[in-house]
């Protein structure tokens, strides 16, 4: 099998579902959560849980941030830190329904992407289209209780044309039809995947170990790097589920952690790198 296009592409996780990736020469902040251990968020309709963990830098700390990728308008990836430090200036992806919230705050460049719907920059001979697909946060009966959330592809092309694809779930639960993202957008080279098994009211609202599970069995990523997986007392299925549940299944895929601070590469690993092309 001949080498796949070496792209570069990194995930630095903060914690949570907040990362900073390094997308050839774009730089996306992911659902910016900057709570301290011990601070509770927001979670709507009354309900809040409280952080247990420690985000590994603050707005202050970020480097030069081309856009922000919002899955969704929670408390838990889009905190009031975030609200009240964040630049106003940024472009800020995200659902309709966020969109409209963050423009009232006073953030001027949120925008509404519909499902399906893309934002393309450009730069240096380099392209970014980000793609809003789709997600599902609760069960049919509980969805009033939640905001809408998406999922979003990001797809890299190179000036010389190599392409790379990094899917990020969102908090979406898994379902069959969710196949539709790669037939629509095309194979993906990566997927960051929010885990947790997070329950509200007893309702099962992020994917536990065996739905991430069966999500990345029916997307196929080469790399997959879980996230949001132990930052909120709401937070139920640890990463080991996740873990052990890839490898009873002897999934192709290569399941890459991090832990906050750090940074790991998306790519998929080459001859080069002493590992099997």
């Amino acid at each position: 099998m001949a080498p796949r296009p070496r792209v570069p592409a990194s995930l630095e996780f903060v914690g949570t579902a907040t990362t900073i990736l390094r997308l050839g020469p774009f730089t996306v902040l992911t659902d910016p959560n900057f709570l301290h251990r011990g601070q509770r968020a927001y979670l709507g309709k009354g309900l809040f849980s409280k952080r247990l963990t420690e985000p590994s830098l603050r707005p202050a700390d970020l480097p030069p941030v081309d856009l922000v990728v919002l899955s969704h308008l929670h408390g838990d990836h889009f905190d009031r830190v975030a609200r009240a430090e964040l630049d106003r200036q940024l472009q800020i992806l995200t659902t309709p329904a966020a969109a409209r919230r963050l423009s009232r705050w006073g953030f001027r460049q949120a925008q509404p992407l519909d499902t399906w719907t893309s934002a393309r920059h450009e730069r240096e001979g380099w392209s970014l289209t980000v793609t809003a697909v789709p997600g599902t946060h609760a069960p049919t009966l509980a969805r009033p209780l939640l905001p809408p959330v998406m999922g979003s592809v990001l797809h890299l092309v190179a000036p010389a044309g190599d392409e790379f694809r990094l899917y990020l779930s969102g908090d979406t639960l898994y379902r069959p039809w969710l196949r539709e993202i790669v037939e629509r957008a095309g194979p993906l080279d990566a997927a960051a995947v929010h885990l947790g098994g997070t329950r509200v009211l007893g309702l099962l609202v992020t994917m536990d170990g065996r739905q991430g599970a069966d999500l990345v069995e029916l997307l196929g990523p080469e790399v997959a790097v879980p996230i949001h997986y132990d930052d909120y007392t709401v937070f139920r299925s640890p990463l080991s589920d996740f873990i052990d549940e890839c490898a009873r299944r002897q999934l192709p895929t290569e399941v890459r952690t991090v832990e906050r601070g750090e940074t790991v590469t998306l790519g998929a690993r080459t001859a080069a790198d002493g590992e099997p092309a």
